[in-house]
């Protein structure tokens, strides 16, 4: 067993649970009722944190520190290793191939059997570039100084042209300045250049800045966009000068696109072209790489393939010398076919895949892992998966549990929990609602049971009787973005329409590359929202700016004194409301500040209320952030306390089912699908025809996604049209019209195979789509 006692992390409340070794055990819950914070916060950390106790001191100080979780016992832990649903990095360099170790077995091999022979693997790395250089070296030998000399080289394969990116850029030069106007009338447009500090100070000292660029010469063009670094002396302060373009290079484009701020994307995406590079083709590869082959297929073919295509080449690899290895590539590459990701290539970026792509990915290296006895760690892994790719899931994850391991998995989906060994389920409720274990025992016991998710356990929707007649349509001709194969369809407006079809398949192929880019079209996508532990959903809504001007409207004081973040702040931990206690090679202790008492906020700012007096229903601001969003709606609807503009923000939050967050709860501490449905609500208070949605179920609880489904209606009853691209049945159940793609994932997919009702996919039974949906409802 691993024995938990007295957990009390986030908000669990005192929660002791058994759970048996080398099991499949399900977590179940509405969303925020506790599941991560006992799984991932309590056993996973606690686990992680002995495991980093047994390196030397030396070696503890570089590792990132832990604390130990708020727990009274913890026994029987084994080896966590987790597998989230945090996106893989998005650095320009990494693809599917490299995360994977997959490239670095192909490298081997090519430089092996690859013909003709050119040099060892790193000769086919497009991240090594080729270097060689000669020069005089002096060292000492017999107590004499000798001179010598030496020349040395190494052969990679990166693309000098574009260094192993596979993509090079053209400027927009309109983009990134007015011609018409001169720099002091701020002619730049680039973020993050402003005349009026240091980047004025450095321009005066080398242009006219009342000359119009257009006026500019040759020469001085060339060096307001592309000079080279140069040492400068302003105000006598030394500097560093580079022209516009070579500082975009260096700052910008180094990182991933998926990886920049919202603002620097939509600069880039505005000012740079991107297009593949003419030297390489976009493989990344020198020449001298591509010229190697094995069967007339270079390593830039191989990593080109679909996975499913290059496994059926590898096993034509028959040579004595590299057998094991051509083995254990086989067995990569047919993990990522039985986890549904044979529709990938290895030169994929791993900062394009999406939430459940990279869960799935990092699976990979587990699949064939020799270790037992140790206990693995699931965030929803059936996110982003078709009914029919779910069974192959669960298939997985019996297998790692008959292997000796501990399976423990964080799941919502029916399919998933029905395999489960064991069920623990938290609750009843979420936040300061939730925390404690309602149930615990086999799937048959929790389906007998009273609690929320027995209750909802075997829920189907049904088909709705009428649907909507569509307003009007959003064409789209000859989409051929990824596996697309040159797709017309008519998507309707003024309706509920849900693309659905295996992972794989091209739905938001289909809708991020044709239809969430147009006019009028707000998208809701997966990418996770970025917040440190001084953001809060008030900060991050935008609801804060109207509560703090009625704080200081009502007090006579300015909007500042009501910040945790500015004016505000406690003096002592400095509007963080802990203080961190650095303890060197140990973990850094984190505690609330004796001052404030995790308040945040000094003490004369909390003497001021809104609302009233205190005895009077008035509040100060930090028992208006400790408020839930529910109770903060009626507060703020009160006559004596209203302020219209939060009470919109706050209907949209507990629309979207997060009335019971707090308001001043860190973003660090919200769960996946908190994040997402808290996007979903800032989107919905912007005016627009169209909202597409992508996944809008992720980390819902059966209970929830009833509420959502109603959501969706006020939205179409309201004149708006919804696009959702969506596995779940109870949504697709619910559609007024549904495009299914498919038939299969990767080229195998790409088309259109069906549109229609539901009621007609279910009655027609020929997709994958229509045979799972057909079995929901009948059940």
């Amino acid at each position: 067993m691993i024995r938990v006692s007295g957990a009390r992390e986030n908000n669990l409340k005192n929660v002791s649970v058994e759970l048996p070794k080398r099991r499949l055990i399900a977590f179940t819950g509405v969303s925020g009722s506790g599941k991560s914070s006992l799984v991932f916060g309590t056993i996973a950390a606690e686990s992680q944190r002995l495991i980093n106790e047994t390196y030397p001191a030396f070696v503890q100080g570089f590792m990132s520190s832990q604390a130990r979780p708020d727990v009274d016992v913890l026994e029987g832990l084994t080896t966590a290793i987790l597998v989230d649903q945090e996106r893989m990095g998005a650095n320009p360099r990494s693809t599917v191939g490299t995360a994977t170790d997959v490239n670095a077995m192909l490298r081997i091999v090519f430089s092996r059997l690859g013909q003709p022979r050119i040099g060892s693997p790193n000769a086919f790395s497009f991240n090594v570039a080729s270097v060689s250089g000669a020069g005089a070296v002096t060292f000492e030998k017999d107590g004499k100084k000798v001179k010598e000399r030496r020349e040395f080289q190494v052969l990679g394969g990166m693309c000098p042209r574009c260094e192993g990116r596979g993509t090079v850029s053209d400027y927009e030069l309109s983009e990134l300045y007015d011609a018409d106007k001169s720099l002091a009338d701020g002619a730049l447009k680039i973020p993050g250049y402003s005349m009026d500090g240091w980047w004025g100070r450095i321009f005066g000292d080398l242009f006219d800045l009342s000359k119009p660029i257009k006026d500019y010469s040759a020469e001085e063009l060339d060096r307001l966009l592309r000079a080279e670094p140069t040492k400068v002396k302003v105000e006598g302060v030394n500097l560093t000068y580079e022209g516009l373009i070579t500082r975009i290079e260096k700052s910008m484009l180094s990182k991933d696109r998926e990886a920049m701020q919202p603002h620097i994307r939509a600069f880039v995406d505005r000012a740079i072209v991107f297009h593949a590079c003419p030297a390489c083709d976009g493989t990344r590869l020198n020449e001298s790489a591509r010229s190697s082959k094995i069967a007339g297929v270079s390593i830039a073919d191989a990593c080109a393939m679909q996975i499913s295509d290059l496994l059926d080449w590898v096993r034509t690899i028959d040579d004595p010398g590299i057998a094991p290895l051509v083995e254990k590539l086989v067995d990569t590459l047919e993990s990522f076919v039985q986890i549904g990701l044979g529709y990938l290539s290895l030169d994929r970026a791993t900062g394009s895949l999406s939430g459940g792509e990279s869960q799935r990915t990092k699976m990979i290296r587990h699949l064939g892992s020799s270790l037992t006895d140790a206990t693995y760690v699931f965030d929803e892994p059936s996110i982003g998966l078709h009914p029919h790719d779910i069974q192959r899931m669960n298939t997985l994850l019996l297998k790692l549990r008959d292997k000796g391991n501990t399976v423990l998995v964080v799941e919502h989906k029916p399919e998933m929990i029905a395999i489960a060994d064991h069920v623990v389920d938290l609750g009843p409720r979420a936040g300061v609602n939730g925390g404690e274990v309602c149930f615990e025992g086999t799937v048959d016991g929790l389906r007998a049971s009273d609690t929320l998710t027995g209750t909802h356990l075997d829920d189907r929707a049904r088909i709705k009787d009428s649907v909507r007649t569509a307003t009007g349509a959003i064409e789209v001709r000859g989409a051929s973005t990824h596996n697309l194969q040159d797709v017309d369809v008519d998507i309707p407006l003024g309706v509920l329409c849900v693309v659905t079809g295996v992972a794989g398949s091209g739905k938001s192929s289909l809708i991020h590359g044709s239809v969430s880019n147009r006019d009028g079209i707000v998208s809701v996508d997966q990418g996770a929202i970025k917040g440190s532990r001084r953001s809060n959903p008030a900060t991050y809504t935008g609801l804060l700016d109207p509560v703090r001007t009625a704080f200081a409207k009502a007090n006579g004081v300015k909007p500042a004194l009501f910040s945790a973040n500015s004016e505000g702040a406690c003096p002592e931990c400095k509007g963080a409301g802990v203080i961190f206690t650095d303890l060197g090679m140990m973990a850094t202790m984190e505690s609330p500040c004796e001052v404030c008492e995790g308040k945040r906020f000094n003490a004369e700012v909390l003497e001021y209320t809104f609302g009233g007096e205190a005895d009077a229903g008035g509040k100060n601001i930090a028992e208006v952030l400790a408020l839930s969003m529910s109770e903060a709606r009626e507060f703020f609807a009160r006559s004596e306390s209203r302020v219209p503009k939060a009470v919109k923000i706050l209907e949209r939050l507990v629309d979207v089912g997060l009335g019971y967050l707090s308001l001043g709860q860190p973003l660090s501490t919200l769960s996946g699908g908190e994040r997402q449905r808290l996007k979903l609500a800032i989107h919905m208070l912007e005016d627009a025809d169209t909202y597409v949605l992508d996944e809008p179920t992720t980390g819902l609880h059966l209970a929830d996604v009833e509420q959502l489904l109603g959501l969706l209606d006020r939205l179409v009853d309201a004149g708006k049209s919804v696009i959702v691209i969506e596995h779940h049945q109870a949504v697709m159940a619910h559609a007024d019209w549904i495009i299914d793609i498919g038939p299969g994932a990767g080229h195998e997919g790409g088309r259109v195979v069906f549109e229609g009702t539901p009621a007609e996919l279910v009655a027609q039974k020929r997709t994958l789509t229509g045979e799972h949906l057909a079995e929901y409802v009948a059940a």
